[in-house]
């Protein structure tokens, strides 16, 4: 059994320490196997321009924020799944980070920019890649990339049992959407979003809250409210999602016919 969960937060826009310090307070009281943080959860999400972005984004490896959330699973023992503003040279992804009591573990950068991040970031360069995370296969997937079923359904086939999906949801049925995720490829999947409004000076933009866990065959286990903030915990057997059969002669990933898939990728 493995104790996961999710910190539905509302992150003060531009505010990377004082984010990342009651990220850290709240978490210090937590216990868990494996928790989820939201999509670009330090620096907040509304950004003026890709020049703003690269102001409050991090390189990985001299980041405070990476080594305090290192710090922090250390401590308590627990792998933190985070959204993270990331430079890389002269590129800057979405990304979220895999962080254990060793540190930094792994980088996904969003492959799927929904609206004007295509503006603001680069397009995601690393592969959908799973974990193993205290017997337990993990995968992560960034807010948009939920309406591609490509993107977990490659996860699935790589063994994943719990998606770890870090968002800043703005969309009313995007939360339902993971619900088929589950039920297509009968894993568990971890959704932390965001809530409240930011406002910018060119416009406000307000994220639906909404935060879930949902189990194989698409079963909600917890659904939090859409305006407040809120840790959830809870147990689940990761097991459960490594069984594909819908009936005795029916296997979700075996009955797949790719021969016949090709015109996806044309």
């Amino acid at each position: 059994m493995l104790r996961v969960g999710f910190y539905q937060f509302y992150p003060a826009f531009g505010e990377v320490e004082k984010n990342l310090r009651q990220i850290v307070k709240s978490l210090s009281a937590v216990e868990a196997d494996l928790i989820v943080l939201p999509e670009l959860v330090f620096t907040g999400y509304h950004f003026t321009d890709r020049s703003e972005a690269e102001q409050l984004a991090e390189h990985p490896s001299d980041s405070r924020t990476v080594e305090m959330l290192s710090d922090l699973s250390l401590k308590k023992d627990m792998i933190i799944v985070s959204g993270f503003a990331e430079k890389s040279g002269d590129k800057l992804y979405n990304s979220s980070v895999l962080i254990g009591p060793q540190g930094l573990i792994h980088i996904y950068r969003k492959i799927q920019l929904f609206y004007r991040e295509k503006e603001i970031f680069d397009p995601g360069d690393t592969p959908p890649t799973v974990h193993q995370i205290k017997g337990t296969k993990v995968g992560m997937m960034i807010c948009f990339d939920w309406i591609f079923p490509e993107i977990s359904r490659i996860l699935a086939l790589k063994g994943a049992e719990i998606i770890c999906h870090p968002s800043n949801l703005v969309l009313n049925y995007c939360q339902k959407a993971m619900i088929t995720r589950c039920l297509e490829n009968n894993f568990f999947a971890i959704t932390a979003n965001r809530y409240g409004t930011d406002y910018r000076p060119h416009g406000k933009l307000r994220f639906t809250g909404q935060s879930q866990i949902v189990a194989p065959k698409g079963e909600l286990i917890y659904r939090a409210k859409s305006r407040q903030e809120e840790i959830y915990i809870t147990e689940i057997d990761p097991s459960i999602a490594r069984d594909k059969k819908i009936t005795e002669l029916n296997d979700l990933m075996r009955d797949r016919r790719p021969d016949f898939y090709r015109d996806i990728c044309s």
